[in-house]
C-alpha cells in the first residue's frame, strides 16, 4: 500500500485534513528519511498531547497495522546466547521503529522542572538524547506552549529536524519547524479529534515503508 492510497484513506474519512495533504506527506518522507539514516523520534506534548506522543511510540516501537518479522542472523543470535529461552524470544520479538515520549519519564522532568526551569522539561531531554538525523516531533494544538517552543529551539541548535502537529495557526511553533502539520480547527478539543487520525496514517505510511 502506498502514500497515496493511504492519504486519499484518510482523507475520505476526513474530507477536512485534505488542506494538510501536502504537509502529512512531507512529515512522513521526513520521518522515513530519519530512519533511514538511523535517526530516532523524540516526541513531545502537554496534557493529552503528551498521550498522543506515548500513543506514537506505541504505533512504531511495535508492529502497528503489518507483522514485522526480526532479520534470521538476529534469530539465530538470539538462539545462540540461549537456545530455549532465545528461541522462545525470537518467536515473540518485532522490529521497532526507535520513537521516545519526553514527557514519560516523571522523576527527571520533576527533577528538571525542580532544579532548572519548568520550561526546559523537554529542552533537557533534547539536549541530552538528540544526534545528528533524529526528529523532534512537536504536538501542541496553540503552538504557543513554551516548553515545546524551548525545546524546538533547542532541537534546531543541535541540528536536528523539527516537525510540528499543531491547531489552525501553528503560532509560535511554525516559525522553528522544518514541517508543521495545522489541522483546520481552533478549539483544543476540535483540534486534538483530528490530530490522532493525521498521526495514525503517518506511522502507517512509515511502518509499511519499512516492512
Amino acid at each position: 500500500m502506498n502514500i497515496e492510497t493511504l492519504l486519499h484513506q484518510l482523507i475520505e474519512r476526513y474530507p477536512a485534513l485534505n488542506a494538510c495533504k501536502k504537509d502529512i506527506e512531507e512529515t512522513a518522507r521526513l520521518i522515513i528519511s530519519s530512519y533511514e539514516n538511523n535517526g530516532q523520534l523524540l516526541i513531545c506534548g502537554n496534557g493529552g498531547s503528551s498521550s498522543d506522543a506515548e500513543h506514537i511510540v506505541g504505533e512504531l516501537m511495535k508492529s502497528f497495522s503489518k507483522k514485522r518479522p526480526l532479520d534470521p542472523s538476529f534469530e539465530d543470535a538470539l538462539s545462540a546466547v540461549s537456545k530455549e529461552r532465545g528461541s522462545f524470544i525470537a518467536s515473540k520479538l518485532e522490529k521497532g521503529l526507535p520513537a521516545i515520549s519526553l514527557g514519560a519519564h516523571s522523576a527527571l522532568t520533576s527533577a528538571i522542572s525542580n532544579d532548572m526551569d519548568g520550561n526546559l522539561i523537554f529542552a533537557q531531554q533534547v539536549n541530552g538524547y538528540g544526534r545528528k538525523n533524529d526528529i523532534l516531533f512537536c504536538i501542541t494544538s496553540s503552538g504557543n506552549s513554551q516548553n515545546i517552543i524551548d525545546a524546538a529551539i533547542t532541537a534546531k541548535a543541535k541540528g536536528l529536524t523539527v516537525i510540528g502537529l499543531s491547531g489552525k495557526t501553528g503560532g509560535k511553533l511554525k516559525q522553528y519547524c522544518d514541517a508543521i502539520i495545522c489541522v483546520p480547527e481552533i478549539s483544543t478539543p476540535d483540534i486534538q479529534e483530528l490530530h490522532l487520525p493525521v498521526y495514525h496514517t503517518i506511522c502507517k505510511i512509515t511502518e509499511h515503508y519499512f516492512f
